[in-house]
């Protein structure tokens, strides 16, 4: 179905999430730091969904984000966070995120979102310029 870059450092959360993805017919491609990731999206091909987590070792997922959009990066970007407030979910979506959603999560919720923002994109590169 999708191309997916998942950036999750946590390994059982990261396994969890790149099992269920591809159990949905999903190719998805992890990296465990920001740096991997960029590198990854430096050589290509590259996909059609980021799935970053904010806490990163290094390099946070919201300063990734801010740099695919400054690359001018519309794919869409869904940032995992176990920070709930407020001030984090604005600071991602203000960085370039498209959805946000809280550590712990339900599996359903997560693949529910991950297809409204492929079904979102798809219009999108469809619609006329």
């Amino acid at each position: 179905m999708a191309r997916i870059l998942l950036c999750e450092d946590d390994d059982l959360i990261g396994t969890m999430v790149a099992l269920m993805l591809q159990g949905e017919g999903h190719d998805v491609a992890r990296y465990c730091s920001a740096e991997a990731a960029m590198a990854a999206v430096s050589a290509g091909p590259a996909p059609e969904l980021y799935v970053l987590d904010v806490n990163l070792p290094g390099r946070d997922g919201v300063s990734l984000a801010a740099e695919l959009r400054a690359r001018g990066e519309s794919t869409p970007v869904l940032m995992l966070t176990a920070l709930a407030d407020t001030a984090a979910k604005v600071r991602a979506l203000d960085a370039g995120a498209d959805d946000h959603l809280a550590k712990p999560f339900d599996m359903p919720e997560l693949l529910a979102r991950v297809r409204a923002l492929l079904r979102r994109a798809e219009r999108g590169a469809k619609e006329p310029r």
